[in-house]
Order: structure tokens, then C-alpha cells, then sequence
């Protein structure tokens, strides 16, 4: 097959990041083609909007930009140029206008991603954007150019500009398999070993109750660690714990285990009750019930907080019927369970390390390859679900592409 040499920038990656950075050279009036390994473009994002595309949030632009913990500074510029409400407003423009949900999220009215994949598919088309699927990226050949594994073989392709937004380690059978941090720690580019974010956890569950409540959720629950603390559901899974409440909190589980091998998170199963409240209620006479029946009527329990209680309580050799009311109400409010592991990266929402933001500049170039600029999940931040992952993919692929377009116009 023909090597392409007259093409202005490479685009490798079509999920947000890519197919934005895409958006952005082409509006510049530079001819793009974006590259992808999968079959078909954005594998992960079509996925992701499978239940509900959670574009963003709405929240204000602090409390947004504080979700990005250590990453705030470096994202801050991206986010502040390319943020929610511009976000929304392209959305908007592509014919897919959004809503706010009763939670803050942001959401395109139609919920799932097709319709807006597919107008901005034909926004790129409009624009002389070329696709070429199927097109793996292994690297750089001996003249400097692009090498892709492809079902006609090899081919090497030239571009005066290169955007990278291959994205992390989650989820790699849509694409994102994290290969490319060999080809740039061979470049002496910096890359934080890739890790699970937004993730489940493996727990010490006993045989028993991991068959009997597996798939359980736990609803209305208030989970903490350390000084962290969130409300919200999780769902008891065959080897551990996972859900929306679990991954707001994931970064810090995840780093003690790495640090420790382990984590002590507590869950309040009431946690709109006060200690004495609690403590009154289970002070009345059980009578001839059973303690899961007393538990249930008495405390308002589910069935797998009530098996959450007694898997805790047989752990520590303590027989719950025993337990005064005063620490039957304080063990109910601040179960311990014992995670061992994350979930494997392949089944996280997302992945955190990558690329060191160090490593580039204002525009997204790495430092130490001139004319090649990276985006999305490729970098080293990671945020909780909620819409500011996305949010930060297209952020950063505008900036990136923004900064190639300056690249050319330079050249």
C-alpha cells in the first residue's frame, strides 16, 4: 500500500479526544486524517452512552475544577478554554442539545451517543477529515514516520504534525490497551505506569456470602475512608465491591492498597440515623423474631446490609445477637470491610497515570518529540464518573489540536 506523504497532521485515535483535535485542525483549515486500530470510531465513547451519555456536569467551575485533584493546575487552562458550557454549546451546535439532570449531570436529550457520534462524524466528513480504521500505530520507522500495522500489511505515513489520543488501559478490547507507553518510554518520554481508576475492589468475602449476595445493591449507603466520605449506592459483586460510590472514592482505596496491600473501608448502612436513634430502635424487645427479621424491621435493613452486618461480625468472632443496642447501632453505621486488590484495569471505567504532564507544553507538544502532541487519557490525571472525564478528553483534544494547528501555521 502507498505511503500517504502529503497530509498535514495525524490524528492517531478516534475516541473524544482524537476526533476534537481532529475538529480543531480541520477548522483551521488543515488537511486530517485520523487513524484508528478498532473497525469502527469511538468503541468506548458509544459504549459509555449505552445507559445515558453523562457529557458533563454542571456544577461551578471550581467545585468542577477541584475534581481534578492533582491535575487541576495543568488541566485548569484546557478546561477553562473548552469547559461545560462549551462543551454544551457544541453539542448544541451538532443538533444534539442537552439537559441537566435532577443530580447536576449533564446529559444530551436523545441520552445515548449515536446520534452525536454520527452528526459529528458527518460535521468531520463536511470538513475533509479522512478515517482510516484498522490502522494499529506501532511506533516511528527509521525516517521518522508513522508505522501502522494494517490487514494489507505495514505501512509507514508522513505528517508534518502528530496528535496521540490512544487513550488509557480500560476496556481494551474497544482499543484502549495502553501499548503505546512502550513506544514513548522508548522515546524517553516520562509514563506513569497505567492503573485502574473509577474501579472496583476485590474484598475477603467469605464463600457463603459472596454466592449468596453477589449482584445485591446497597442503596442509600455512606461510605468512608480516612477523611473521605461519600453517599450513594454500590452493588456487592462475587469477589468484591463496585458502583457509583465506590468509584468516587477508588483513587484513594486504590493507593492504599499499593501502599499497604490493603484498605479499611467503613460503610454506614443508615446514615440519615444518629447513633441514638439507631441505638432506641433496637432497643426494643426482639420477641420470637429472627435477627435478620428484627434487623429489618427494627433498623430498616436490606437483606444484603443485613448480610454485610453478619459477614463483618463473623470476621471478628462476634455473635451479632449479643451485641448491645449502643454497638449493634455503632457496627451498623460503620461496617468494616477488608479490600485486598483493585478490580483488573481491564474492567475500570478508566485508568490513571500515562503520559507526565511535565512533559508537555502549554499546547499539548511532548517536549522531547517536536510536532507530535498528546490528549485524553493518554495523560497522567484521572477524575470520578460524573462527566468529568469526558469533559477533560475533549478539553485537552481541542487544546492539543489547537496547539498543532499553531504548530503548521509556524512551520
Amino acid at each position: 500500500m502507498a505511503d500517504i506523504i502529503d497530509i498535514d497532521a495525524a490524528v492517531i485515535g478516534a475516541g473524544p479526544a482524537g476526533l476534537m483535535a481532529a475538529e480543531q485542525l480541520a477548522l483551521g483549515g488543515m488537511r486530517v486524517t485520523v487513524f484508528d486500530g478498532m473497525g469502527a470510531p469511538a468503541r468506548k465513547f458509544l459504549l459509555a452512552g449505552r445507559g445515558g451519555l453523562n457529557l458533563t456536569h454542571s456544577e461551578a467551575l471550581p467545585d468542577f475544577l477541584a475534581r481534578y485533584g492533582a491535575a487541576q493546575a495543568h488541566l485548569t487552562p484546557a478546561i477553562e478554554a473548552f469547559g461545560p458550557e462549551q462543551l454544551r454549546a457544541w453539542a448544541d451546535d451538532l443538533g444534539q442539545p442537552t439537559f441537566v439532570g435532577s443530580s447536576g449531570r449533564v446529559f444530551p436529550v436523545a441520552m445515548k451517543a449515536s446520534p452525536l457520534l454520527r452528526a459529528w462524524l458527518r460535521r468531520l466528513d463536511a470538513l475533509g477529515v479522512q478515517l482510516r480504521l484498522r490502522h494499529r500505530w506501532t511506533g516511528w520507522d527509521g525516517e521518522g514516520r508513522l508505522s501502522f500495522d494494517t490487514a494489507d500489511g505495514p505501512r509507514s505515513i508522513a505528517a508534518r504534525a502528530t496528535v496521540l489520543a490512544l487513550g488509557g488501559a480500560s476496556w481494551p478490547r474497544l482499543g484502549s490497551d495502553g501499548s503505546w507507553s512502550d513506544l514513548l518510554a522508548r522515546k524517553g518520554v516520562t509514563v506513569a505506569p497505567l492503573k485502574p481508576a473509577n474501579c472496583g475492589f476485590v474484598a475477603a468475602w467469605s464463600a457463603l456470602f459472596a454466592h449468596k449476595y453477589q449482584g445485591a445493591p446497597l442503596k442509600n449507603v455512606a461510605l468512608s475512608f480516612g477523611p473521605r466520605a461519600v453517599r450513594g449506592e454500590a452493588v456487592i459483586t462475587r469477589d468484591g465491591i463496585e458502583g457509583g460510590a465506590i468509584y468516587a472514592i477508588s483513587a484513594v482505596l486504590r493507593d492504599a492498597i499499593l501502599a499497604h496491600g490493603e484498605a479499611k473501608l467503613s460503610i454506614a448502612l443508615r446514615p440519615d440515623l444518629t447513633a441514638a436513634d439507631l441505638a432506641a430502635r433496637l432497643a426494643k424487645p426482639r420477641g420470637k423474631q429472627s435477627l435478620s427479621t428484627y434487623l429489618r424491621k427494627a433498623a430498616g435493613l436490606s437483606p444484603a446490609g443485613i448480610g454485610l452486618l453478619q459477614e463483618a461480625a463473623h470476621g471478628t468472632g462476634v455473635a451479632l445477637a449479643t451485641l448491645p443496642a449502643d454497638q449493634l447501632a455503632a457496627l451498623i453505621n460503620a461496617v468494616p470491610v477488608r479490600l485486598v486488590a483493585t478490580a483488573p484495569i481491564a474492567k475500570a471505567i478508566s485508568s490513571a497515570g500515562g503520559i507526565a504532564l511535565g512533559e508537555i507544553d502549554a499546547d499539548y507538544m511532548l517536549c522531547k518529540l517536536p510536532g507530535v502532541f498528546a490528549a485524553g487519557e493518554m495523560l497522567d490525571w484521572e477524575a470520578p464518573t460524573g462527566g468529568y472525564l469526558l469533559t477533560a478528553c475533549f478539553a485537552t483534544g481541542v487544546m492539543a489540536g489547537r496547539g498543532a494547528l499553531r504548530w503548521l501555521q509556524r512551520a
